[in-house]
């Protein structure tokens, strides 16, 4: 199968780094496996990567990942392998589950996820039927969508300490919804499995809790293969007590904007990289692209004006942002037909399942393209993931595919110790002070 006409600016640094892990796949591979069947990954997992030529690194990790339906088509089979290997370890008997999805129906892009994730799910041989959080769902309603199919958003009921539609009393109930806004009372104490579990949900979570688990993961992977940590994991920061509307908090990210320009100036000068560095600025929880800015000096962060202000201060259904992660900018130097683009790689259970190319043909290579405007492009892992390309040749198009696969599940491996933490339960790795001012 082709892969997606990339063009991409390399250098130094990247080649060397595709290079050592093709190198090192059987080690890699031999450790991944090892690590990830000794926790319990995330039933499903996306993760936004960034590739600036010299440096390949995860920038976000998604626990309910609402692009099924952006990926190739012709890997249906092997999401639904994956998902069986989910489910079997959730409920081996099962043969139905609820699936509840976010709280919006006018999106039909997402649901159009909404429907491909049923019938990935489907097709495993369960019964699935969707549940919907929505007061004004108050009876089965159909929704027809723009491709010719159409899904059934039922209204969910609470019997006791369990969650059911009518006529179906399901083994588990799956979350596509973030709870970006809070666990509502529905979903608390119930008997069946809630997967991902609620606290993998924004309401808890937080992208620094995460980074500062991935700084473990990357350094031992690093070590494995004798890398530069900085290579695969970027530089952050994070900052409480933050009121963009009425300057609150401000001078701590401004601080923490300048630190880390200067450890990135550091990291381009060893690398022999002439681009200017630039730091990220975004919310510390939340979803969709909002509440993220780019910036190049922590002076900017004390001018923003009015509106860049009111952009900044909330998130999805309109949570306010009260803490930032300031993240290292990674640069993207990939681009499909002269767009900027990144690619974004999904997982269920511990095995990648594919990815797509998010696409902007308005925003710049140091920008946040999770925006309005953006488009997708699918991408496979056919030849990357399951026979890397000769380690000798000069096409690297498909090694690095390989690469996108392994930063992927350390992103992944991060996010099973991230939950482990959150939950209460003991972790045999990855505990650190998060760096907070």
């Amino acid at each position: 199968m082709s892969v997606p006409h990339l063009t991409t600016a390399l250098s130094g640094a990247i080649l060397d780094l595709e290079k050592r892990i093709l190198d090192a796949m059987p080690t890699i591979e031999y450790w991944l496996r090892g690590q990830l069947q000794d926790h319990v990954v995330p039933f499903y997992c996306s993760v936004d990567l960034r590739n600036s030529g010299f440096k390949l690194a995860p920038v976000d990790t998604n626990l309910f990942p609402g692009g099924f339906n952006n990926l190739n088509p012709d890997f249906m089979p092997l999401c639904v392998q994956a998902t069986m290997a989910a489910v079997e370890k959730i409920c081996p008997d099962t043969h139905s589950l609820l699936l509840i999805p976010e709280n919006h129906t006018r999106n039909i892009f997402y649901l159009q996820n909404v429907a491909v994730l049923q019938t990935i799910l489907r097709h495993t041989g369960m019964d699935v039927r969707i549940g919907s959080l929505l007061p004004e769902i108050s009876k089965a309603s159909t929704i027809d969508l723009p491709n010719g199919d159409s899904l059934v958003l039922e209204p969910v009921q609470r019997k006791e300490n369990r969650l059911v539609l009518e006529n179906f009393d399901p083994c588990a109930v799956l979350l596509n919804n973030d709870l970006s806004s809070g666990v509502p009372d529905i979903l608390q104490n119930l008997e069946q499995t809630v997967i991902p579990p609620v606290h993998a949900g924004w309401a808890t979570r937080r992208k620094s809790s995460f980074f500062t688990a991935y700084d473990s993961v990357a350094k031992e992977f690093s070590n494995l293969i004798g890398i530069d940590p900085w290579l695969i994991n970027p530089y952050f920061g994070s900052c409480g007590k933050i009121n963009f509307s009425e300057k609150k908090g401000e001078d701590c990210v401004a601080k923490n904007v300048d630190k880390i320009l200067l450890q990135i100036r550091e990291k381009y000068k060893q690398y022999d990289v002439k681009e200017d560095p630039f730091v990220i600025v975004k919310a510390d929880a939340g979803t969709y692209g909002m509440g993220v800015m780019t910036v190049k000096s922590g002076e900017e962060v004390r001018r923003l004006n009015r509106k860049q202000r009111n952009k900044m201060s909330v998130v999805k259904e309109g949570q306010p942002v009260t803490k930032v992660l300031v993240q290292e900018g990674v640069y993207t130097f990939e681009s499909i037909n002269t767009a900027v683009a990144e690619p974004v790689i999904y997982m269920i259970d511990r095995y990648v399942v594919g990815g797509f190319y998010r696409v902007h043909t308005g925003r710049g290579k140091d920008e946040n393209l999770n925006a309005p405007g953006m488009h997708f492009v699918p991408l496979s892992f056919e030849s990357s993931c399951l026979l890397p390309a000769n380690k000798t040749s000069r096409d690297y198009a498909t090694n690095r595919f390989y690469a996108y696969s392994v930063i992927a599940r350390l992103a992944l491996l991060t996010a099973a110790l991230e939950l482990e933490k959150s939950g209460n339960s003991p972790v045999d790795s990855v505990s650190k002070t998060s760096r907070e001012e």
